[in-house]
C-alpha cells in the first residue's frame, strides 16, 4: 500500500496519488473518477441519504438530531459515531471510506 496518510477533521485516510486528490477528498483533473458507497448484500449504489439511513437503521443505527449542520448516525454497541454533511453533495469518499470501516463486509466504496 503507498500513497501519504493525511489526518483532518479527526479523520485519517491514505490518498493513493496524492496530486489526483484534493485535501476535502474531492477529486481533481481530468481523470477523476467518481466513487460511490455500495451496500454489498444487495448490490445497490447508495444515491441519497434517505437510502443510506434505511440501510443504517436496519444495521442497528440510530440518528442523533443535536447538530443541524450534520447527519449523524450512533450504534448503541459499540463508541462508533458516523458524522455525515446535511447535504448529499457534499458527501465525499472520506465519508464513504468511515461507513465502511464502521460496518464491515455490509458496504464497500468503488469506483465508477
Amino acid at each position: 500500500m503507498s500513497g501519504v496518510w493525511i489526518f483532518k477533521n479527526g479523520v485519517v485516510r491514505l490518498v493513493e496519488n496524492p496530486g489526483a486528490e484534493s485535501l476535502d477528498g474531492s477529486r481533481q483533473g481530468p481523470s477523476a473518477r467518481r466513487k460511490v458507497l455500495v451496500h454489498t448484500p444487495t448490490n445497490e449504489v447508495i444515491t441519497s441519504y434517505a437510502v443510506l439511513e434505511n440501510k443504517l437503521s436496519s444495521l442497528g443505527w440510530e440518528r442523533y438530531y443535536d447538530d443541524p449542520d450534520l447527519l449523524q448516525f450512533h450504534k448503541r454497541s459499540t463508541v462508533h459515531l458516523i458524522s455525515l454533511p446535511k447535504d448529499f453533495s457534499k458527501f465525499k469518499s472520506m465519508h464513504m471510506f468511515d461507513i465502511v470501516v464502521k460496518n464491515r463486509n455490509m458496504f464497500e466504496v468503488r469506483d465508477m
